[in-house]
């Protein structure tokens, strides 16, 4: 009995088809986990981070000019509008005591930013916490002395 030779060809062409059709698929595989990652979170996670830094300079650049020009007795009132979220999530700015220094942390679902308090940290005390939104508002008061 005398073997084709087409069935033995067909058979490796199938086999190899399936060979690279499931090297092709574990590789397909391996590209759609990455992808999420490199293509979706780390690059909002870097705009999270940048937009925190760049509100924190932005209520520090306040609060500084504001000390700035406080007078020695009396009060300064200044308002001013703020991002209501960054990525579709909220935030919270702080400010507290670091030692000498004061910081302004920003703080939000996917991360932190803390942002030294230029310029008064170490003559004036200052202090609150406020979230994202319209209006804010940051207020000096002499307390008359």
């Amino acid at each position: 009995m005398k073997r084709s030779r087409c069935s033995s060809d067909a058979v490796s062409n199938l086999i190899g088809y399936i060979m690279v059709t499931g090297i092709l698929m574990v590789l397909m595989s391996m590209v759609m986990i990455t992808a999420n990652d490199a293509l979706m979170e780390r690059p909002a996670e870097l705009f999270t981070y940048h937009s925190y830094v760049d509100i924190g300079n932005g209520m520090s650049a306040r609060i500084v000019d504001i000390y700035t020009i406080a007078p020695v007795k009396g009060s300064v009132v200044s308002n001013f509008a703020m991002p209501d979220d960054v990525l579709g999530y909220s935030y919270t700015i702080t400010v507290r005591n670091s030692g000498v220094d004061q910081e302004i942390v920003v703080k939000g679902a996917r991360t932190e930013t803390v942002i030294s308090l230029a310029g008064i940290g170490a003559s004036r005390m200052v202090s609150g916490t406020t979230s994202g939104g319209r209006w804010n508002r940051v207020i000096y008061d002499s307390g008359g002395v």
